[in-house]
């Protein structure tokens, strides 16, 4: 009856949970009552959690031996107490661990968002480009710098945070003989894409305003010259992009994140050219981005009547690289609040059992002038016992299921002592909060009460 009660409470909660879940988790979860299966199952979980529960304690007490118990003989204090303090260590060694998963994939998280991506996203707008946007693409600039609202505009094949286009470096100066191509990012850009995006440029010059006079000639970055093994990449003649032409290197870029910020920036070769798939622009600073908007949209409504003018703020759209990661640690944090909350239900219920048993105890210990804090510590000491166990426990099972997680991503934290301990810390404060109510209760009864005759 019990756990039928608790299966209507918790439909009812789970009802009440479910929105947040979704908006959570960008799911269409629903409870299915029109379905007979969900029923069944449903039914048979509370029978068989009730038979289950039930057992235990109907098998132990008919192991009794009716002439002991009628003649007081026996004794169950600790006996009974051993499969609560059992399960308590389970609850919380979980709990304990989970405490540690969500510390660990924030730390992550926060570590990978710190990352340098070696562009500035500050401010910094990428809209699609269209056939009437690319033949108006020089008017369509010149409005918008002259609106105030820009200060500086370029276009290029792939947006700041992903690379359309890969192909391969085919040759390259210092090649070992029978050595394979190089794999790359390639991104067509337009003038003053390095000045809009914020790249630097460590070694040669930018291309030019003529885009003709540098056709035959690429900008690398970083990753590219040091998998080439290029120790003077200026003026260095490659193929790539299976031409049969070479073309110049002309100037080395700053590595920039531009696909995932887990993984080590990738090669990337840029070459100068006239199309371009979107147009990537920085809002001038000091001005409301709001407002700033909205003028912009009346250009490129003027110049692309035919579409809707849509828009993404880079910094938006890179945040987006770390929906996956957040999603796991607070469905982890949820996971550990649930955990924690079962776990001290049952310190709880087990407190309450221990003081009950010691209930005489006490009331002696308190006759012979034990103080409160003593008895608190005398009903508070067992059971910060049962949470060192549950660290002991929990601590290397997190550290197994979190280090491969870890090596996933190729740019990733070092676990280190502190979230074991802060963890520890975090289980004894929650444990010393949820027995004290029942410890403190014990040890301000009347003693008199306590040693009544029953």
């Amino acid at each position: 009856m019990i756990t039928f009660a608790a299966f209507l409470f918790s439909i009812l909660l789970v009802q009440l949970v479910l929105g947040p879940f979704n908006a959570l988790t960008g799911g269409t979860v629903s409870i299915p009552y029109g379905n007979l299966v969900f029923w069944a199952i449903m039914i048979g979980y509370v029978v068989l959690t009730g038979l289950l529960a039930g057992s235990r304690p109907a098998f132990y007490l008919s192991s009794f031996n009716p002439v002991k118990v009628l003649k007081g003989s026996i004794q169950m204090g600790k006996a009974a107490t051993l499969p609560r303090k059992i399960l308590v260590v389970v609850q919380f060694s979980c709990s304990i661990a989970l405490i540690i998963s969500t510390v660990i994939i924030y730390q992550q998280i926060q570590y990978v968002k710190d990352r340098p991506t070696g562009y500035s996203a500050n401010r910094l707008v990428s809209t699609g480009m269209s056939d009437d946007l690319s033949n108006n693409y020089n008017a369509l600039k010149n409005d918008l710098l002259t609106s105030r609202m820009v200060e500086s505009v370029t276009k290029a094949s792939s947006p700041l945070t992903g690379i359309y286009w890969h192909t391969g470096i085919d040759k390259w100066p210092g090649q070992a003989a029978g050595e394979l191509g190089i794999n790359v990012g390639a991104v067509n850009i337009a003038d003053n894409y390095f000045k809009t995006v914020g790249m630097k440029l460590i070694e040669g010059h930018d291309f030019s305003s003529d885009w003709a006079s540098d056709t035959l000639n690429v900008i690398v970055n970083e990753a590219a010259v040091k998998r080439m093994g290029l120790k003077q990449p200026l003026n260095q003649l490659i193929t790539f992009g299976g031409l049969s032409y070479q073309v110049r290197i002309i100037g080395v870029v700053q590595d920039a994140l531009m696909e995932s910020p887990f993984t080590p920036a990738e090669p990337i070769v840029f070459n100068h050219g006239r199309g371009g798939n979107f147009v990537i622009y920085r809002l001038t600073e000091g001005v409301n981005p709001h407002e700033a908007i909205d003028k912009v949209k009346k250009i490129f409504d003027k110049y692309n009547p035919a579409f809707p003018f849509e828009y993404v703020f880079v910094d938006k759209a890179y945040d987006e690289k770390f929906n996956l990661e957040v999603l796991i640690g607070k469905l982890a944090g949820v996971f550990a609040a649930l955990a924690i909350f079962i776990s001290c239900l049952g310190l709880f219920g087990l407190a309450a059992y221990v003081a009950e048993q010691r209930t005489k105890e006490i009331g002696i210990r308190k006759v012979l002038g034990a103080s409160i804090s003593q008895v608190w510590m005398l009903l508070s000491k067992d059971f910060i016992l049962l949470v060192v166990i549950s660290c002991v426990i929990a601590s290397p099972v997190a550290l197994y299921f979190l280090s491969p997680w870890l090596k996933k991503y190729d740019y990733h934290i070092s676990i280190g002592p502190g979230v074991f301990l802060l963890s520890a810390i975090a289980a004894m404060l929650i444990t010393i909060v949820t027995i004290s109510f029942q410890a403190i209760k014990a040890a301000l009864a009347n003693p008199v009460k306590s040693l009544r005759s029953e």
